[in-house]
């Protein structure tokens, strides 16, 4: 999906991990643009603008602008590195992209409506894929596709064939692949939830009144003072 973003690319020299930790110091990070027939340039971007884009509702299938060497070209992230332990972006590849070609993309899913098999018969409703194959112009990639699981029964799948199929768009890939089904739930589930619905239920409950009892000593002491007025 193509947004109205550019991204200023800086050209970059030298390689390394010398040069990448200087990079990141600034706030950009090392990546390289390659295809549309042309050279791959080693390049330096904003770590700000690209978290935008993979953060933002079209994510990696966003279409943005690379402003280079005072020209612009369309592209989209390809792939990316991630700090396993801070999460920060360490590198990214770009693609050029032409308006006029089709491109193959992975188009994620969204679920709608609460499935018959879970609702009454039980069952675990399990996500299998969250991406589909899709192969279109790049002005027509789906923000998302939904998939509606509101008739899904227990032990029955939607599958990649069974989406309606979009006027500028079609799925590639294997077409049988399991999107979402509805399974039985296995013993340790159904217990599982059992004993949250009985804690739910006991902490509804009102508290019953506590009965404090007296103990013998204490008794015995009341008994004693009983008998000293009576004596007075």
């Amino acid at each position: 999906m193509i947004k109205d973003i550019t991204v200023e690319a800086t050209p970059r020299d030298s390689r390394g991990k010398n040069e990448a930790r200087r990079l990141r110091m600034k706030g950009t990070i090392p990546a390289v643009l390659y295809g549309g027939g042309k050279e791959a340039v080693p390049v330096s971007l904003s770590s700000r603008q690209v978290s935008q884009i993979l953060h933002s509702p079209t994510g990696h299938n966003t279409i943005f602008q690379v402003a280079l060497g005072g020209g612009s070209e369309a592209a989209m992230l390809v792939d990316w590195q991630l700090d396993p332990i801070r999460g920060n972006l360490l590198h990214t590849d770009l693609k050029r992209i032409d308006l006029t070609k089709s491109i193959q993309v992975k188009v994620p899913i969204a679920i709608h409506g609460d499935a018959k098999g879970v609702k009454q018969q039980g069952g675990l409703l399990e996500v299998v894929t969250r991406e589909v194959d899709v192969e279109c112009l790049p002005t027509d990639i789906p923000e998302h596709l939904v998939v509606d699981v509101a008739e899904l029964e227990l032990g029955h799948a939607i599958r990649v064939k069974d989406l309606a199929a979009g006027e500028r768009y079609r799925f590639s890939g294997d077409l049988d692949r399991v999107l979402v089904h509805v399974v039985a739930m296995k013993k340790e589930e159904v217990k599982a939830v059992a004993e949250v619905v009985e804690g739910e239920a006991a902490a509804a409950a009102p508290a019953e009144p506590e009965v404090i009892k007296k103990g013998k000593k204490e008794e015995e002491g009341e008994e004693k003072e009983k008998e000293q007025k009576g004596k007075k």
